[in-house]
C-alpha cells in the first residue's frame, strides 16, 4: 500500500453437465429386439396346444433422462456490464465524500471503497461517513466493500475516539499469538463499529534479517514485518487475521510474492526489483499456512521477480498469479497493491494497467491514491470484454469470486 508523503508511510459448484442423448434408433431397435427375444416357441407337431400364456415381454418405454437447468450464479444474474465494476476499490479521503469516489460508487456501480489517508475523527464519525457511500449504492445491488490500512505503526488510517493506537507489527509480535489474536480482535471490533468490511493487513513479509531491516525500505525500515524467517510471520500474521476474523472483519495478507528483500518502495521507485524470491521461497510458501487458517484476501504487489517473471511487475504477471492459485493453492479474492499512482505501476496507462492485472489473474483493482484514474481504468476493462470473449469470461469468474466473499463474509 501506498505511504504518505508527509514522513507518514502511506466454488463455484460445477455446474452440470447435460447428459448425452442416446439415439432414439437404437432405443428402438433394442426394444424390438427384447420383444422379439421373449416369443414363445411353438408348440411340436401333433401334440395339443393349450392356450398359450400372454406374452410376459416388456412393453414399457424407457423414460429418457432429463436435461438439468443450468444455474445462474450472482455474477450471471449481475451481468458481465454490471460485473466491471465489482472488480475496482477506489480510494477516498478518509474524512470527506470525495467527488471522484461518489461518482465511482453511484454511477459506476464500483464494488469497492478504500479510505484513504489518516484521520483522528474516530469511529462515529467514520461509521457516518461510511453510511453516507452506502447510501449512494442503488436498489438491489451487492454490498459496497469498505476497506482501509489498520496495520498499526506508521500505517494507520484511523485514529481518534473509540480506535486504539495500534503498535507497529515487529512490536506486536512480542505479544505472542495468543495475546496478539485476542489484541487484533479489539482492534477489529473497532473497525466493524466504524462500517469497515475488509482490513488490508496484515504483512506478511519475511524481512531477510534483524541486522539489514533498515535497508528494506517498503517494510524493515517501517517495523511493518513481524519477523525473519516463515515460522514467525506465518504465526503472528496468522493470529492478527484471526483476531480479525473473531471481529468480522475480513484480513488481507500482502504482498505476495514477498517485499522483504528488495530495497526500494515501488511506490515512489519504478525498478524494484527482487532478485531472491522464487517459487519454492519461504516469502512464497509462508501464504499455504495464512491462506489455510480462514477466510482473506491476497494483496499483489508490484516489484519485479526475476526468478519468477522478470518481464512484468507482479500484479501485471499471469506466472506470478498462476504461482498464487496453484503452489499456494489460494481460491480467494486476490487484490493489487495500489495502481493508481504507485511508481512501478505506472509503465503502462491506467486503462492498461487495470486490464492487464485483471488479464493475469487478479480479482480486484485497486485505485486507492489516485482515484481521477478510475473512469479510465472502469472504461478500458468494460471496452475489453465487448471484444474480447475470453476476457469477459474472466472478468465474470472474478466477478463471482468477490461476491461469493462479500455474501459470506469471515463465514467462507
Amino acid at each position: 500500500m501506498r505511504m504518505m508523503r508527509t514522513g507518514s508511510p502511506r466454488h463455484r459448484p460445477p455446474r452440470s453437465r447435460p447428459p448425452r442423448a442416446g439415439s432414439a434408433l437404437a432405443i428402438g431397435l433394442l426394444a424390438a429386439a427384447l420383444v422379439a427375444g421373449c416369443a414363445p416357441e411353438p408348440a411340436p407337431s401333433g401334440t395339443s396346444d393349450p392356450d398359450p400364456a400372454p406374452s410376459q415381454a416388456a412393453t414399457s418405454t424407457p423414460t429418457p433422462t432429463p436435461t438439468p437447468t443450468p444455474t445462474r450464479n450472482a455474477a450471471d444474474e449481475l451481468g458481465v456490464a454490471g460485473c466491471v465494476g465489482q472488480l475496482f476499490m477506489v480510494g477516498t479521503e478518509v474524512e470527506t465524500l470525495t467527488p471522484e469516489a461518489v461518482a465511482a460508487v453511484r454511477d459506476r456501480g464500483v464494488g469497492g471503497l478504500f479510505l484513504h489517508g489518516r484521520s483522528t475523527a474516530g469511529v462515529a464519525a467514520t461509521a457516518a461517513l461510511v453510511e453516507q457511500f452506502r447510501a449512494l449504492v442503488p436498489a438491489a445491488s451487492p454490498r459496497l466493500w469498505v476497506a482501509t490500512d489498520q496495520e498499526g505503526g506508521e500505517v494507520q488510517v484511523l485514529r481518534g475516539p473509540g480506535f486504539d493506537d495500534i503498535p507497529f507489527a515487529i512490536r506486536q509480535a512480542d505479544l505472542g499469538p495468543e495475546e496478539l489474536r485476542s489484541a487484533a480482535a479489539t482492534w477489529g471490533g473497532q473497525l466493524a463499529a466504524a462500517g469497515i468490511d475488509v482490513n488490508l493487513a496484515p504483512v506478511a513479509d519475511i524481512v531477510t534479517s534483524a541486522d539489514v531491516r533498515f535497508d528494506n525500505a517498503p517494510i524493515g525500515a517501517l517495523g511493518r514485518q513481524y519477523g525473519y524467517d516463515e515460522a514467525t510471520v506465518a504465526a503472528d500474521a496468522g493470529a492478527f487475521a484471526a483476531g480479525m476474523r473473531d471481529a468480522g472483519v475480513i484480513p488481507t495478507f500482502k504482498h505476495f510474492p514477498g517485499l522483504g528483500r528488495v530495497q526500494a518502495n515501488t511506490d515512489y521507485s519504478a525498478d524494484v526489483v527482487d532478485t531472491t524470491v522464487g517459487p519454492g521461497s519461504p516469502d512464497v510458501d509462508v501464504y499455504r499456512t495464512l491462506t489455510a487458517s480462514g477466510p482473506a484476501l491476497v494483496m499483489v504487489g508490484t516489484a519485479h521477480y526475476a526468478n519468477i517473471d522478470p518481464d512484468n511487475p507482479a500484479a501485471f504477471s499471469p506466472a506470478v498469479l498462476d504461482l498464487l492459485r496453484e503452489r499456494v493453492g489460494f481460491d480467494g479474492v486476490v487484490i493489487t497493491d495500489d495502481l493508481s499512482a504507485a511508481a512501478a505501476a505506472e509503465v503502462l496507462s491506467p486503462g492498461d494497467r487495470a486490464v492487464s492485472a485483471i488479464a493475469a489473474g487478479a480479482d480486484i483493482v485497486l485505485a486507492s491514491a489516485d482515484p481521477t484514474v478510475l473512469p479510465a481504468m472502469h472504461d478500458a476493462v468494460a471496452g475489453r470484454v465487448q471484444s474480447d470473449a475470453a476476457f469477459a469470461q474472466r472478468v465474470l469468474g472474478s466477478c463471482e469470486r468477490v461476491l461469493e466473499a462479500k455474501e459470506a463474509g469471515v463465514r467462507g
